[in-house]
């Protein structure tokens, strides 16, 4: 065998089929487009994906739902109960993120209320929802949100 003997298997690779040309070819004046119609023309059988020949699309039949916050993903949650577990007087976002409550991702935090708190302390500059909040303030702490 060498290389200039190779050839591909028979049946392998097709000649072209030359559309247009004449009435004997099999494929002469519409040239396999049949008649009219939107794929008769030229550069005019392509449709914008969804296209449903004009009928309204599935994509706005459908009702429209839910929303994604952009924030939500540079929010932290931190629970009340893990307030507890730090020793620091006042706690702010840099205590947060040093004690690993607060991924390195989150640009900001928010405490919420699950569980209980023991000690008093101040929280400073990171925002609390209403139930925590009053939680933090009858043990005595505060909450200061700048």
């Amino acid at each position: 065998m060498r290389l200039n003997t190779l050839k591909p298997a028979a049946g392998a690779r097709k000649e072209r089929v030359r559309v247009g040309r004449g009435i004997g070819s099999g494929l002469g004046k519409t040239a396999g487009r049949g008649h009219k119609g939107q794929y008769a023309r030229s550069g005019k059988g392509k449709v914008k994906a969804g296209f449903e020949g004009g009928q309204m699309p599935l994509q706005r039949r459908l009702p429209k739902v839910g929303f994604r916050s952009r924030t939500a993903k540079d929010t932290a949650e931190v629970l009340l109960y893990q307030l507890d577990k730090l020793e620091a007087g006042t706690i702010d976002f840099a205590a947060l993120r040093a004690a690993g409550l607060v991924p390195t991702t989150a640009k900001q935090a928010k405490v919420v209320k699950k569980g209980e708190v023991t000690k008093a302390f101040v929280l400073k500059g990171v925002p609390a929802t209403a139930g925590a909040r009053a939680a933090i303030e009858a043990v005595g702490g505060q909450v200061l949100a700048e």
